[in-house]
Formats: C-alpha cells, sequence, structure tokens
C-alpha cells in the first residue's frame, strides 16, 4: 500500500509538470515564426476585403473605371496625433487606419519609462486597426484608400474632459462622409462611425468592413519575461452571444471564417493585451485571410443604401488594450474570456476573485498570494490533517513494518495481509496521504493560469529581487527555496521501503525544482509558502502522534 501511495504521489506531481507544458505548447507551437528581415510594404489591393457574396446578399466590389473617383494616395501623408488618458495614438489620414496606440499606463518593459506600443507599423512590425467603406460606390477600393481632409494634427483630451472627437472627412460627387473617431475619459473603446450624407441625385450603396491587420511577428508582449519562459497564446479569436469564444490560429486564416452576427467580435490576441472589434448597429459578416506574411481579420455589414438627401451613420467599436476582465465583459459577450484560464477556468475565476479582493485591502500582488495560500490552507486543513495523521502513524508504525517484512520474508502476501491487519487495528488509511498532493493539484494549475494570464499582475513587484511575479525569479532563489522546503518535507514523512522508491523520492525535489526555475516567481511563492505551512501542520501533527504513542506504551506496560 505505501508503494501505491508513492507511486500516486509521484505520478500526480509528474502529470501536473507535464499538462503545464503541454497547456502553453499547443497554443504557441503554432504561432507565426519571428520574421527578422525588413518587410516590403503590402500592396493596397490586398488591404481590401473582397465583397464577392451569395445571393446577392454582398453585391461584388466595383473597381472605379474613373480614378478620380478615389482621391489620390499623398506620398508624405503626415499622421494625426490623439492624446488621451489613457491612449497615444497616430491615425493615416489615408484610410483612416490606426497606425500606432501606445498604452500610457502600461509600460514596454520592466524598467522602462516608455509606454507599451500595442499597435505600429514600420519596417519591423506590422499591426494596425483598419476599417473603410467598399462595395458598388465604396470609398476605399484596390486602387487607393480615400484620403480623408482633417481640421487638425494634434488632438489633446483635457483634463476633465468626457469624451475627443477627431473627425475626418471625404467628399466626392454630392456624398459628404464623415468618419468620426470618438475615445472617452478613462475608457479603452474607440467609437468608430461613417456618417454618410447623400446630398447627390443618385442612391449611394456601399459597405463597411473594419478588420486587424497583422504580420509574423513575435508578441512584444514576451519580451521582457525572459529566453526560457513559457509563452502563451498569439493568434485571432472570435465570439458570439451563441459562440462567446473561439481561437483561430494564424495558420487557419487562410480557412476563411465565415460568421455572421450583430452582436459578436473578432480580434487578435496576445500576452496580456487585445484587439478587437465590434459591429454595433448592423450584421457583420465576419472574415479572415492571409496574404504573403500578412493576417487579416475583421468584419463586412451589409449592403447599405442611401437615398439622395438622406443620410445613414454606420458605427462599430475598437477595444485595443490590457485583457482587464471588467472592461472586456462590457464590450461585447465572450471577449472577457481572452483571458484564457484553460480548462480550469472556474477555479481560476474563484481564485483571482479572492485575490484581487485581498490586493485592494494590502496593495501588493506578493503578500495577497501569500494570504491566498493561507486561506487554501485553511480550507484545505480538515483534509490535510486527516492525511497527515494517516501519514504521521504510519511513520509511527515503520518500526513495526519493518520488523514484518523481517519476519515473513519473501512471503508477500502474508505480509501484505498481516500490513493491513495493523493499519485496521491503529485505524490507518495509507491512501490519505495521497488527498493533500491531489487536491492542490487542481489550484497550483489555476493559478498557473491566473498569474500568467492576469494582466493585473503584469510587473507587479513583492520585495527586494522579486520586481515582476508573473516572471520568473531573475535569481532562482524562490525556486531553490521551495526545493529545500520540499526535501525537508519528505523527511517529516515515512520512507518507503522500497530501495527504488527511496532513490526515486530523493530525486523529486530536484525534478520539480528544476522546473519550478522557468515558472512565474508567483507561482513558485505559492508553492513555497504552502510547503512551509504544511510542514508545520505535518509537524505538530506528528508530535501529537509521537505523544500517543507514548502514551498508549505507557498504559500497556502498567
Amino acid at each position: 500500500m505505501q508503494k501505491i501511495l508513492r507511486v500516486m504521489i509521484i505520478i500526480a506531481m509528474l502529470i501536473t509538470a507535464y499538462l503545464l507544458i503541454l497547456a502553453w505548447r499547443d497554443d504557441y507551437a503554432d504561432a507565426p515564426a519571428v520574421d527578422t528581415v525588413s518587410k516590403p510594404a503590402a500592396s493596397v489591393s490586398a488591404d481590401i476585403p473582397a465583397t464577392t457574396g451569395a445571393a446577392g446578399d454582398i453585391p461584388v466590389q466595383t473597381l472605379p473605371t474613373d480614378n478620380s473617383i478615389v482621391a489620390a494616395p499623398s506620398s508624405n501623408t503626415s499622421l494625426i496625433t490623439v492624446t488621451t488618458d489613457r491612449y497615444d495614438i497616430k491615425i493615416n489620414p489615408e484610410g483612416g487606419d490606426i497606425e500606432y496606440a501606445a498604452l500610457k499606463q502600461y509600460d514596454a518593459t520592466l524598467d522602462s519609462d516608455e509606454p507599451f506600443v500595442l499597435l505600429e507599423s514600420n519596417s519591423n512590425r506590422i499591426y494596425v486597426a483598419q476599417s473603410g467603406l467598399i462595395g458598388q460606390d465604396g470609398i476605399d477600393t484596390a486602387e487607393g484608400r480615400a484620403n480623408y481632409s482633417h481640421t487638425a494634427n494634434n488632438y489633446v483630451m483635457e483634463e476633465g474632459q468626457q469624451t475627443l472627437s477627431v473627425p475626418l472627412t471625404y467628399q466626392k460627387d454630392g456624398v459628404t462622409i464623415t468618419k468620426t473617431f470618438t475615445f472617452t475619459q478613462d475608457k479603452y473603446p474607440i467609437d468608430v462611425s461613417y456618417q454618410i450624407q447623400n446630398a447627390s441625385t443618385a442612391a449611394w450603396q456601399g459597405q463597411m468592413f473594419a478588420q486587424l491587420k497583422r504580420d509574423d511577428s513575435k508578441d512584444p508582449g514576451m519580451s521582457d519575461k525572459g529566453a526560457l519562459s513559457m509563452a502563451t497564446y498569439l493568434g485571432g479569436a472570435w465570439g458570439t452571444p451563441d459562440d462567446p469564444y473561439n481561437k483561430l490560429k494564424f495558420k487557419d486564416f487562410s480557412e476563411q471564417l465565415a460568421v455572421t452576427s450583430d452582436e459578436g467580435w473578432v480580434g487578435i490576441v496576445q500576452h496580456y493585451f487585445v484587439s478587437a472589434w465590434t459591429p454595433e448597429n448592423f450584421t457583420g459578416k465576419f472574415f479572415s485571410r492571409e496574404t504573403g506574411n500578412d493576417y487579416f481579420i475583421g468584419f463586412n455589414s451589409q449592403p447599405v443604401n442611401v437615398a439622395p438627401n438622406k443620410q445613414v451613420t454606420l458605427n462599430a467599436t475598437l477595444y485595443s488594450g490590457p485583457k482587464v476582465q471588467s472592461e472586456l465583459k462590457d464590450v461585447a459577450v465572450g471577449l472577457n474570456q481572452t483571458v484564457d484560464y484553460g480548462l480550469l477556468w472556474p477555479i481560476s475565476k474563484i481564485l483571482f476573485a479572492i485575490l484581487d479582493g485581498i490586493h485592494k485591502v494590502l496593495g501588493n500582488w506578493g503578500w495577497s498570494i501569500i494570504v491566498l495560500t493561507i486561506l487554501v490552507k485553511i480550507a484545505l486543513m480538515w483534509f490535510s490533517n486527516k492525511s497527515y495523521y494517516s501519514m504521521a502513524k504510519m511513520r509511527a508504525l515503520a518500526p513495526r513494518l519493518a520488523a514484518l517484512k523481517e519476519e515473513h520474508g519473501d512471503d508477500r502476501m502474508k505480509m501484505s495481509q498481516e500490513m493491513m491487519g495493523i493499519y485496521k487495528e491503529e485505524k490507518v488509511n495509507p491512501m490519505a496521504g495521497c488527498l493533500p498532493i491531489l487536491m492542490q493539484m487542481p489550484i497550483f494549475l489555476a493559478l498557473y493560469w491566473v498569474l500568467v494570464e492576469s494582466v493585473e499582475l503584469r510587473h507587479a513587484p513583492w520585495i527586494l529581487w522579486i520586481q515582476d511575479l508573473s516572471a520568473m525569479d531573475p535569481w532562482f532563489i524562490l525556486p531553490l527555496l521551495m526545493g529545500a522546503s520540499m526535501f525537508i518535507q519528505q523527511q517529516l514523512n515515512p520512507q518507503p521501503a522500497d530501495p527504488m522508491q527511496a532513490k526515486v523520492m530523493k530525486f523529486l525535489p530536484i525534478i520539480f525544482t528544476a522546473f519550478m526555475l522557468f515558472f512565474p516567481a508567483g507561482l513558485v511563492l505559492y508553492w513555497t509558502v504552502n510547503n512551509l505551512f504544511s510542514m508545520t501542520q505535518q509537524y505538530i501533527v506528528n508530535k501529537k502522534v509521537e505523544e500517543e504513542q507514548k502514551r498508549r506504551t505507557v498504559k500497556v506496560l502498567s
């Protein structure tokens, strides 16, 4: 029975480590390779989604025969800069695309004063949020993008200002199109609207598209996590109210996503951050495609007809920011699930809610993890006491079991019968020793994803050398302490009689220390504190059992 107990503990711990490796590898193995050379500029036609549809629902995009229908692209277009409390934005008036977005509340790296850049377009990386009007009378075609006029080159949200609007205007043949970006104080969602005012004598027909364009460059959010840190999912995602969260890896973009929804969303997910488009007042037809090294995911609206002397407004929302669950859930159904906790998400959500509540009181994520560990230990104390009591009894019974082995020699059946008799007499359950490990494994795995996925813990310091609980310990001090605590805890347990098992158990702390070297420091902190409290609890139980055994011996002798 002891052999079974040891084997189960070893298997449980190794399976946990293996599952952690598989979990991140499955998402990351298919991520695009890093392109280290400068990328050639993509053609305009590659950026414009096709509008060929079935049954007349989506008209075939007609290319103009008169080049004057689309204003000639400017060869030296200056970008429009927008500054809010949360963003530094740059908009290209040619097409009206957001080609740069820096998040002012998040630093680029741990020791950097520069903001984290989520969207950008340069020779090293292309990741932009595009939108436009296509179709029969669309102003964005394969021959060029609309060149908008604008009244200012710089827009700044002043202190106390609730909203900031950035209008761009395009006029042709009596049709005035105003594309407006609306930024809201203390909010990441950006409203993008197209007001189509038709003062001509003919009807105007077209449709809106909104998409994210990204190349195959690496995730900049992982740049300061160390070369050996575990990477997280980088790729597309989409959701609808009926099917809230679906991943779409870059390698699958060419399969052409085809989903229709009026409340859905499409986006690109990376470590801690997400960009997503959501249609506001129309049904969007979701799409994805791959062009060379560029990946596109977005949606088209249904065709819109604007009669003479009428106007129509189309709206969409762009979220480009951190994966903060409380904010994402208000943007679109399922968008908050981009904080992907995996199969154990119910446990992860509970752990994060508790951890977040503790942090609001203590103001430090490291101490919050320690308090969470104590709360988990208290919640599992009854089970742990049962387990440690059985293990202490087995430790106390070790001399009797050794004598039993000497007495019966190679008669394993007789020895097992006698051993079970002793267990029954002493009311010991050898299998109870598995309970602490088996019950801790789901919590351990769930907390791992909380630390990896929750942007709130990004660059969160604890004390001294631990300045980022979401990254590995730079000096490997916590993993070594964890390994030492695991070794000491082993000494408090009954040692296996089988020599081979004993050797395996001695190497187990070394194996797990090696695993933990590259795990988030917050997770290693949890496991180390858990070990320390387990050691204390087990020591107290061992002393209690020893006292009981002494009293029984005295009683028998008297």
